[in-house]
């Protein structure tokens, strides 16, 4: 697979990567900004955040959803403003808000996690129109999640613990029977997404690239990138066929930074299976 740099910004942690209105959205997490790049005609626009955008969620009366340091917000690309929507996690103010999906019933699925990475104080939560609830607890460092083709199953990653799990889905958006669905060995699973065949994508922080599982969490391949911190994938493009791929040079030394001189970067790289169709919350 060839992979490209479509956009060497130099991130500190790119991530939350989402095709939406014809181009690829993805959040800088340390720097507070949003990107918008289109890659029709080459297009690159940025906006400045609030602290802490954790991911950027598409809404059906407009706009974006966008998950900040306390709560869920409006954002308006027009005028680039943010609304308050929904505080999150109040009685752990060193969390924040990291990583987000819409599944294709509408639900927003996101994580909270303590913004220093170390106590435990960060769960998975669903909000949608009956509101916020918290769907499971005890992370420190939270990923996803991402969904099964047919709705079924959720996949939600415990980076810190190296573990991506399982868990069936009604159709109500109630989770049971979590499992472990894979473990990685090389660097820590970062942000997954799943294709029209099943196939579970999971970026991997410190792991250069991304794997590949199969529907059973088997490991079936692995894709390299030139640079170490790899944050999420995301499928784009007007048929689903470019992986984009978000990157972190959060912390690395001039000497690791001049072995990878585009950690940060947007990449691109062509795939022969479709992704799902993008989530639209509401």
């Amino acid at each position: 697979m060839t992979v490209t740099c479509v956009w060497p910004l130099g991130a500190l942690l790119g991530e939350g990567p989402v095709w939406h209105d014809g181009a690829l959205w993805f959040v800088d997490i340390k720097s507070d900004r949003i990107h918008r790049f289109d890659p029709a005609n080459g297009d690159r626009r940025s906006w400045t955040t609030p602290p802490r955008p954790g991911f950027l969620a598409p809404r059906r009366s407009g706009g974006f959803i966008v998950g900040l340091k306390r709560g869920l917000h409006d954002f308006d690309p027009a005028s680039g403003t943010f609304l308050l929507r929904q505080e999150v996690d109040a009685d752990h103010p060193g969390n924040r808000l990291n990583d987000g999906f819409v599944d294709a019933a509408g639900r927003l699925w996101f994580g909270t996690m303590d913004d220093a990475g170390r106590a435990p104080t960060g769960s998975l939560w669903r909000y949608d129109a009956r509101g916020l609830a918290m769907m499971d607890p005890g992370y420190r460092i939270t990923n996803g999640p991402a969904m099964s083709p047919d709705g079924r199953t959720l996949y939600h990653v415990d980076t810190l613990g190296r573990t991506i799990y399982a868990f069936d889905v009604d159709a109500g958006g109630a989770l049971s029977n979590r499992r472990l669905f894979a473990t990685v060995a090389r660097g820590y699973p970062d942000g997954p997404a799943v294709d029209a065949e099943g196939t579970l994508w999971c970026a991997l922080y410190g792991g250069w690239g991304i794997d590949r599982f199969a529907p059973d969490g088997r490991l079936i391949g692995h894709v390299a990138l030139p640079c170490a911190a790899v944050t999420k994938a995301a499928f784009g493009g007007p048929d689903r066929r470019t992986l984009y791929v978000t990157t972190a040079r959060q912390e690395l030394s001039p000497a690791a930074l001049a072995e990878q001189p585009l950690a940060g970067g947007l990449f691109a790289l062509p795939v022969a299976v479709p992704g799902l169709p993008q989530g639209v919350f509401g």
